[in-house]
């Protein structure tokens, strides 16, 4: 049977994530593989995977704080309170830290390399979720109450980066058709949220290689690919009514963009939480 990680084990871990974090957000060149050594002698004989799970865990606890996540430890829901009050007393000191993620997600995003565009798509992740055994648990957490900023909200309304994120899904959609043969329809490809403006409940108008039209609704995001993003309800709208819908996700833009595409309505692809609402008094 496991052992339960210890107070000061989950302190220690914290901090060595926030260390990795903290590099991640200025783009500084670390080394998982030393993090974790030098975290070793601080535990309880603990093994790689145990501290892996971990690390995932804490991944999890940040994302539903509204923070970014170390990249390459995708979010495990099923922490134990304890971690998830480990990690908001470290952000309630860690000013460095917080400051480093305030500073990310306002910043403008430099130039980046727009060739070898179709080598940049990925699957979209796996959906999250904890085994029954897990909710079986006493200490078992399904939620952290979210953070008084929500970082990640914030992201979402850089207009630089979201900008910069739809020119990149533009010069993606002009290589796919090229790549197809298809340089007329190349050419053709309309970014609709410059050309007649936003509120269209999209971003580009493309086509596929039979020349059949594809909406394109873009979100962008500097952090890791399961980082969650914000849609509206207009957006909503017409990911429902249009068939020839496609949500691209830009993640890990600037510095090594990618993106994963999403078909079809977007409350049948992803999971929607409600995250605002506005009040008229009915009295």
């Amino acid at each position: 049977m496991a052992r339960d990680w210890t107070e000061f084990e989950d302190e220690a871990i914290v901090t060595d994530y926030f260390a990795m974090l903290a590099k991640e957000l200025r783009e500084e060149p670390y080394s998982k593989t030393a993090h974790r050594r030098s975290l070793k002698r601080l535990l309880d004989h603990r093994s790689d995977g145990s501290i892996e799970f971990k690390h995932q865990n804490i991944s999890a606890i940040m994302i539903e704080l509204g923070y970014p996540y170390v990249s390459g430890y995708k979010p495990r829901l099923n922490y134990q309170g304890r971690l998830a009050r480990a990690v908001k007393a470290r952000l309630e000191v860690d000013r460095g830290l917080v400051a480093a993620v305030s500073h990310a997600v306002d910043a403008k995003p430099y130039a980046v390399d727009l060739t070898d565009m179709t080598g940049r798509v990925e699957e979209p992740p796996d959906a999250l979720d904890v085994t029954a055994r897990d909710r079986q648990r006493s200490d078992w957490s399904p939620r952290v109450a979210r953070s008084a900023v929500d970082y990640l909200e914030r992201e979402s309304r850089n207009q630089a980066l979201g900008r910069s994120g739809e020119i990149f899904a533009v010069e993606f959609e002009r290589a796919r058709l090229r790549e197809a043969g298809r340089e007329r329809l190349a050419r053709q490809v309309d970014h609709v949220a410059v050309s007649r403006g936003d509120g269209l409940g999209y971003d580009i108008l493309s086509f596929e290689e039979d020349g059949s039209d594809r909406v394109i609704e873009v979100k962008t995001t500097r952090f890791g690919k399961e980082t969650p993003f914000f849609v509206s309800r207009n957006e909503l709208g017409v990911s429902k009514t249009r068939p020839e819908y496609h949500l691209y996700r830009v993640f890990a833009y600037p510095s090594r963009p990618r993106l994963y595409i999403l078909r079809g309505p977007l409350d049948r692809v992803c999971r929607l939480e409600p995250t605002h609402y506005v009040a008229r008094c009915a009295v």
